[in-house]
């Protein structure tokens, strides 16, 4: 599975980097058709806490996207939030069929 990382106005770090391919990794569970997984950082509000936002789209075979966007203290966190949506609705998907 490919996991494409954009940093908006900032470079992201290895660690963070390395942190979200082993995070995206789980999706994989749900669904193995899935290639790739696009993960967008940025940070809304530089002055306040709750600023990073981490917006993750997954493409499934069967032509649909899903996106899962969280925001929080850290980007660990919001994308730990934003994985366990994408868990989610990967779950209600498979239930669907």
């Amino acid at each position: 599975m490919e996991v494409r990382i954009q940093a908006i106005h900032f470079d992201a770090s290895e660690r963070l980097e390395a942190f979200i391919a082993k995070k995206a990794e789980r999706l994989a569970r749900h669904n193995t058709a899935i290639s790739v997984v696009d993960v967008t950082l940025k940070v809304v509000k530089p002055e306040t806490a709750m600023n990073k936002e981490a917006v993750l789209k997954v493409n499934i075979p069967t032509h649909e996207e899903l996106v899962a966007t969280k925001v929080a203290d850290t980007f660990e966190e919001a994308v730990d939030l934003a994985i366990e949506a994408l868990d989610r609705q990967l779950e209600k998907k498979k239930e669907r069929k």
